[in-house]
């Protein structure tokens, strides 16, 4: 198994997001690998938990990503999360990124939840991606 994909993957990730037109139409620059203090933006993007499972082969090392976006937003109702949600999942599934590191073979979505966080003001979406990459 190898890790050493794991920081390329990400930034390609990120990348991906940052450069989306239509993301950028509906969260502005407001996509965050770590979100910061302070006051946030009422709707933000953000990269969140990985699990990585050992894909190796004869041929290669590789691994299997599975990694979380998060929608978050005080908008009322669930509207304005599912629009973003939208167009994450639009911009990240089966894109082809190329890694500073490593190969992407494939890069799937797997599953949303959608929920009420705290008192119930502000919306949460978790996007669920798999990724299998190469260490070559």
């Amino acid at each position: 198994m190898s890790y050493g994909v794991s920081a390329a993957l990400q930034s390609a990730v990120y990348q991906k997001l940052a450069a989306d037109n239509a993301l950028s139409a509906l969260v502005g620059g407001a996509i965050y690998d770590n979100p910061p203090t302070g006051t946030l933006p009422a709707t933000y993007v953000s990269l969140g938990p990985e699990d990585v499972r050992d894909r190796s082969d004869g041929s290669a090392r590789g691994a299997l990503h599975m990694f979380t976006i998060s929608i978050v937003t005080d908008a009322a109702g669930f509207q304005t999360a599912k629009q973003v949600a939208a167009a994450v999942s639009d911009c990240v599934a089966e894109a082809e990124l190329l890694l500073s590191r490593g190969t992407l073979i494939y890069l799937n979505f797997e599953r949303a939840t959608a929920r009420r966080v705290g008192d119930g003001g502000t919306r949460r979406i978790d996007l669920r991606f798999h990724a299998r990459v190469e260490d070559n």
